[in-house]
């Protein structure tokens, strides 16, 4: 076999494992399904372009910098526009009602923050980042990261009393 062909199947493999957790961590970021799909395509693109260099560092974390980047500058440029999707509750079964619901006030309390808040939330709690790696991973201080986290938090509190019980006391 090829180093080639061994270092396309290593990606590859890295791909499979990781591309659910990528896309996990866009849609939470985004809140829109295809521009996360997007985003981690383009994550996957520029991890596969580096490869060789990435495959024995750390190409979770690169991928996650180019979705996270990728993120900023969407929203730089669309700043303006808001876009919220509705739920129809006739769609949803009985059974999947309890986690729907915790899904949709997540999701509405989510879009109730700043997008650098919303980034924040969910590199520290989703992907459990500590403030450094966040900070790194946004391109700010890690002092930011822990304004970011504090303002969002309370927030979070405010806009969904249902959340206040899970997000407790805020943590810094």
């Amino acid at each position: 076999m090829s180093v080639v062909n061994a270092e396309e199947q290593a990606f590859s493999r890295w791909a499979g494992e990781r591309q659910l957790a990528l896309l996990r961590t866009a849609v939470l970021l985004t809140g829109d399904r295809h521009r996360a799909e997007d985003l981690v395509q383009e994550a996957l693109t520029q991890v596969a372009l580096r490869w060789r260099r990435l495959q024995d560092a750390h190409p979770e974390a690169y991928a996650r910098q180019v979705i996270v980047r990728g993120n900023i500058s969407w929203w730089r440029k669309h700043r303006h526009e808001l876009v919220l999707d509705v739920y129809d509750d006739a769609a949803a079964s009985p059974a999947d009602t309890v986690d729907a619901e915790r899904r949709i006030v997540l999701d509405r309390a989510l879009a109730a923050l700043t997008p650098r808040q919303r980034a924040t939330v969910v590199l520290r709690y989703y992907d459990d980042l500590s403030e450094r790696e966040t900070a790194e991973m946004l391109g700010v201080s890690v002092g930011t990261v822990k304004s970011q986290t504090h303002l969002a938090l309370r927030r979070l509190r405010e806009a969904s009393p249902e959340l206040a019980e899970l997000i407790g006391e805020d943590r810094r």
